[in-house]
């Protein structure tokens, strides 16, 4: 017998959210309810961030109970801090510039619902697709990994996930416990993508709240054990996905990836816009696919311009990482599942992702990586 929408309201009935024995559909934090013709439950719980670890008993409660259910084949249920009429939002309070002559001070750390285990979490996002964030997020990761840091990679681009075929992963991730999955591992770090878990030709056609769902389920219930930093690939654009990371996750900072032209940078500034409104601190601006030179006769050609992200991070008064250049052997090495600082540690652009992963680290922590970085060796 199929489950409805009331099936599910009339379950969650009994599941109450304080002492007075308010219950989640009176409570006012219940999102719209989604069930698919397949049996899937899909809703959030409104929280502030600093509920979190208040209400996360109770998203488990609520999601039992329905799993319990005949009719039903899967819940995804998810704590979202997106605010409501109840909930007035906090306008964050504005960067200050520095003094003249003085360095900007490292941003302040985020606060919120930590993941156990590790440092810091950050967020590569991008305006709109196609300007190579992926490729640059994994490297990125690499570069960090060389530097003798514990790297994790989560790919949170849903509809698009890239880091299974730029690490030339394949398989299932283990269970190693009830809703606790293994990461997979690939060049020295930690690796999670919805990739594993489909099938490669598998349309994801999901709406928010699944998205939202699935996004919080490979955060937090994945073993990444004892990490400096989890890198996190974000999808495209400022929707649902990017303000579930960004509201609802504690994140370190973001870091910006854009090509130099003006089509890009409009969407750049959107991106720098919605992480400053949720308060999470811009660790800098990468210029992707910045110059082209020609592998035969040498001639440097600027194909989408040149120094447009640089200038946009100068306007914005955010960091400017550094430049990536368009390149057929970052472009070859990423199709092939062997990225370019894991096979070419010593090569030129290895090197140019080194020096953007040591900006990084450096405005996250305000010093250089802890550890001397070792030699990655490839089998």
């Amino acid at each position: 017998m199929a489950i409805t929408r009331d099936d599910v309201l009339r379950i969650l009935s009994a599941v109450t959210v304080d002492a007075g024995g308010t219950t989640l559909p009176a409570s006012g934090r219940l999102s719209q309810v989604v069930v698919d013709p397949t049996g899937r439950v899909m809703f959030s719980i409104l929280i502030d961030p600093s509920e979190a670890e208040r209400f996360e008993p109770i998203r488990r409660r609520a999601e039992g109970a329905i799993l319990a259910t005949p009719g039903v084949s899967g819940v995804f249920a998810s704590l979202t801090s997106e605010r409501g009429p109840n909930h007035p939002a906090q306008a964050p309070t504005p960067p200050q510039p520095p003094a003249p002559g003085r360095p900007a001070a490292p941003p302040p750390p985020r606060t919120g619902p930590a993941l156990p285990g590790v440092r810091h979490i950050v967020a590569v996002a991008s305006g709109k697709g196609g300007v190579g964030k992926s490729t640059t997020a994994c490297n990125l990761a690499l570069a960090l990994s060389a530097q003798g840091l514990k790297v994790g990679l989560l790919d949170a681009d849903i509809y698009g996930p890239s880091v299974p075929k730029l690490f030339g992963l394949s398989g299932k991730p283990k269970v190693i416990e009830e809703r606790l999955l293994a990461p997979m591992e690939g060049y020295g770090i930690k690796v999670m993508s919805i990739g594993f878990l489909i099938e490669p030709e598998t349309a994801m056609i999901w709406r928010g709240p699944m998205v939202q769902s699935a996004i919080t389920q490979m955060l937090r219930e994945v073993a990444w054990g004892e990490l400096d930093i989890l890198v996190v690939d974000m999808p495209p654009g400022t929707g649902d996905a990017q303000l579930t990371m960004a509201q609802a996750t504690p994140l370190s900072g973001a870091v910006i990836v854009s090509t130099p032209q003006d089509l890009a940078l409009i969407d750049a500034r959107r991106g720098v816009t919605m992480f400053r409104k949720v308060s999470v601190p811009i660790l800098g601006v990468i210029e992707n696919m910045a110059t082209f030179v020609c592998p035969n006769c040498g001639h440097a050609s600027h194909i989408f311009g040149h120094g447009g992200a640089r200038d946009e991070a100068t306007r914005l008064d955010v960091p400017f990482l550094g430049e990536v250049p368009l390149n057929m052997t970052i472009r070859e090495s990423s199709d092939a599942g062997r990225p370019v600082v894991a096979v070419d540690p010593d090569g030129p652009h290895a090197k140019v992702y080194r020096d953007i992963a040591a900006k990084l680290w450096g405005n996250l922590t305000g010093g250089p990586a802890p550890r001397a970085a070792p030699r990655i060796v490839i089998e």
